[in-house]
């Protein structure tokens, strides 16, 4: 259970949240409208996204295809809803994926690319992804180290992905009890963003930094975070 969390209903959670955001930003000197508060809904029945999204919420994460296949037929009419897969994605289910998604936020191959590029491109569509980064280098966390070998061999490939486009960076860092202890983490990945970005590579695009969850995103915010995910502050312990 999140610390000092306190169930008090979806939609004043959701409200409560976005004071923070505000609060956040407001310390940073940035507008709390640059901050995408993203639901992470994985292991959550549609009845509840449902209730998030009357609440306002629009932007959903969803950690495996499998569970959000189960739930996709009953959600298609929440107008304007994006759906997000944000969990380790397994190259065998790119097609699915690329059928179900708007966007993929854990990208960390070029074969996974190349996955979703050709899945996107029989589906019509054009698929918004995120690089994912392994800032802590963590053995159980997928992502690609900062300065490996294979980033860069993404970050060349990315222009000819015709149905991609590569948005910017994800990260899920180390847990820590403090969220002060996350903030080097974020500061690494704000840094490669301005890295990425600062070289003015084709088909790349460092518009998005999606980093900060239930019990850290405060400190994200701070550090320059576009994106929240946040899963327990709204919905409660998963089911």
């Amino acid at each position: 259970m999140l610390c000092g969390f306190v169930f008090m209903g979806i939609a004043k959670n959701i409200a409560a949240i976005r004071e923070r955001i505000g609060a956040s930003a407001r310390r940073a000197g940035r507008d709390a409208g640059d901050v995408v508060l993203m639901g992470v809904t994985k292991t959550h029945p549609a009845e509840r996204i449902r209730e998030a999204y009357a609440a306002g919420l629009r932007v959903f994460g969803e950690n495996r295809v499998q569970e959000f296949a189960g739930k996709a037929a009953g959600l298609g009419d929440l107008a304007g809803a994006e759906w997000h897969m944000i969990g380790h994605l397994q190259t065998n289910k790119a097609g699915k994926a690329a059928e179900l998604f708007n966007a993929v936020d854990s990208v960390d191959s070029v074969k996974l690319a190349e996955k979703l590029d050709s899945a996107a491109r029989s589906a019509n569509k054009t698929l918004r992804v995120l690089i994912e980064i392994n800032v802590g280098g963590e053995a159980a966390k997928s992502g690609i180290a900062p300065g490996a070998r294979e980033l860069e061999e993404l970050l060349v490939a990315a222009p000819r992905f015709e149905a991609l486009d590569v948005c910017g960076l994800m990260t899920v860092p180390p847990f820590t009890e403090d969220p002060q202890d996350a903030r080097p983490y974020f500061q690494m990945l704000r840094r490669l963003r301005e890295s990425i970005a600062g070289r003015g590579m084709p088909a790349i695009q460092m518009d998005v930094l999606s980093m900060g969850m239930s019990h850290d995103f405060d400190v994200a915010i701070e550090e320059g975070s576009t994106c929240v995910r946040v899963g327990t502050a709204i919905f409660g312990d998963r089911e």
